[in-house]
């Protein structure tokens, strides 16, 4: 059981640093009460029914503790709630329910330990009665403090329909699921890529049940709203808005954001919400609406598994919706033998997609976006479509080296996604025989210097995306050096990261400075 027993809301005033110090002991302070009350509880309950013997002091001393430890559960809990977030009717019920476990804690000690019988007469009536109302109080309390740091849910989130008809509540609500993307330039920016980054990493602490220093970050109204302290964002400038700003902060820093110990947000969920904040931080626009970069365009390209474009405004469709492919690349204008309709099954089975880029020619995309869990046994059945295969999209999957070997066989391949997956230098040595690969994506892999040297040897190849990955400047300067006309693709790095985080800091102390 998961308790925050806040007692009080958090005063106008800044509460000393001390308050909030101790504050923080209270989800360690609670849980004692808990024990004790709940030992008491079962002991009454033991020699009630099986009439056995337990000492009038062991529980004594036992009731005691608990009163004690529920008290300074108050008190700790009523400094934790002057950090503020909490919301008030919640915070409020909270409030009494904790109260009134010391209280009843007390009385059950106080007539037990025959403290109150010498005052008065027949207090012994009231001892089990005290005792029960403490452990329903404690129960409620417990509940809704975990509704206070969890969300009202928190409990019965997963309740199965029978145990929810049983108890009345209402029908399970759907968790929220991220729209898919299939064609990333139509992809509704806010609602299809921030929303999610923002749902499954910062709803948790600032929702309509909790929102820590007055921020919510579940709808478009309440993120322009901001928090106690302004506005969260400010449109054009991402890396100067708090939204970004607290995430680039050193995770040991304090006001850095999720907070140590949560999921953190990864370096490309936070070049997303900087890339849409200097874009304006428009709730209703589609990614072809908006300007793109070389830093965010394989990000971009990464969430629908599409290659990303060299337009400056979009990313590059697949050709599926819009007609046949760019006709530059002799691969996509050959007329290539049908395919084998029980071998496209077979792949099926196996969670890809097979897509056709043109009828006529009998070209074919194949697609992991909906079979992450896509390995290297099953990537033997690739070489099947050896002659078809145009477009792979292996992003995100669980392949490993092991896999080049087949894709190697794919003798018309033109384009080849590899992002976030195992491959590393050995895989790519494989890739030589290619000779029509003119994209390639390494992004969030392994790949090092010396895999950069194998791709000098893929003389069609004329784009490569290596952000997040282990080539250096020195790498990348060879390959340029060996391939002038290739077109490499990078990224923000740790460096640029650590700038900001800089920055930041600087920007925090001049502000503090300025408030003492």
């Amino acid at each position: 059981m998961t308790n925050v027993s806040i007692f009080l809301q958090a005063t106008p005033a800044a509460p000393a640093d001390w308050v909030l110090f101790f504050g923080r002991f209270h989800p360690l302070i609670v849980h004692l009460p808990i024990g004790f009350l709940l030992i008491a509880g079962l002991l009454e309950l033991d020699r009630l029914t099986r009439r056995n013997t337990v000492s009038p002091h062991t529980i004594t001393l036992i009731l005691f503790w608990s009163a004690v430890s529920a008290t300074m559960a108050c008190v700790f809990g009523y400094m934790l709630s002057q950090e503020g977030g909490y919301d008030a009717e919640a915070l409020s019920s909270h409030q009494w329910q904790g109260i009134a476990v010391a209280v009843f804690a007390w009385l059950a000690w106080a007539v037990k330990s025959e403290n109150l019988g010498r005052l008065i007469p027949f207090a012994q009536l009231i001892y089990l009665p005290a005792l029960a109302v403490a452990l329903v109080m404690l129960l409620a309390a417990g509940h809704q403090g975990g509704n206070l740091t969890h969300g009202s849910d928190f409990l019965t989130q997963y309740a199965p329909e029978s145990v929810r008809t049983m108890a009345g509540l209402p029908a399970k609500q759907n968790e929220f699921k991220a729209e898919p993307i299939t064609d990333v330039n139509q992809a509704l920016v806010y609602q299809q890529i921030v929303n999610p980054i923002l749902q499954t990493r910062c709803v948790q602490c600032h929702n309509a049940d909790k929102s820590k220093a007055g921020l919510r970050l579940d709808s478009p109204d309440m993120i322009r709203k901001g928090s106690e302290d302004g506005p969260v964002f400010v449109a054009g400038k991402g890396t100067a808005s708090q939204l970004v700003k607290v995430c680039l902060l050193p995770e040991e820093d304090d006001h850095h954001m999720p907070p140590k110990g949560k999921t953190q947000l990864t370096e490309g969920q936070v070049a997303l919400l900087t890339w849409w904040i200097d874009q304006g931080a428009s709730f209703d626009k589609k990614v072809a609406d908006l300007t793109t970069n070389d830093a965010i365009r394989p990000v971009l390209a990464a969430l629908g598994g599409e290659s990303a474009g060299t337009n400056g405004s979009a990313v590059a469709t697949t050709g599926r919706n819009t007609g046949s492919p760019a006709p530059e690349s002799a691969v996509l204008t050959m007329k290539l033998p049908a395919v084998d309709p029980k071998v496209v099954d077979e792949l099926k089975k196996t969670g890809l997609l097979v897509l056709p880029l043109s009828k006529e020619q009998n070209q074919l995309e194949v697609s992991a976006v909906n079979a992450r869990t896509f390995n290297d046994a099953q990537a033997a059945l690739l070489p099947k479509l050896s002659q078809q295969l145009v477009w792979l999209k292996l992003g995100d999957t669980e392949i490993s080296d092991a896999s080049l070997a087949a894709v190697a066989k794919l003798k018309n391949l033109q384009k080849l996604h590899l992002e976030r997956t195992g491959v590393t230098d050995a895989g790519l040595k494989q890739l030589k025989g290619l000779t029509n690969l003119e994209y390639l994506n390494l992004y969030g892999t392994a790949v090092t210097d010396a895999g950069l040297a194998e791709l000098a040897g893929i003389k069609s190849l004329k784009k490569v995306y290596l952000w997040q990955t282990k080539a250096t400047a020195q790498g990348i300067d060879n390959l340029k050096k060996a391939m002038p006309s290739l077109e490499i693709v990078g990224g923000i790095d740790e460096k640029a990261v650590a700038e900001f985080a800089k920055a930041n800091a600087a920007d925090s102390k001049t502000e503090t400075d300025k408030k003492n």
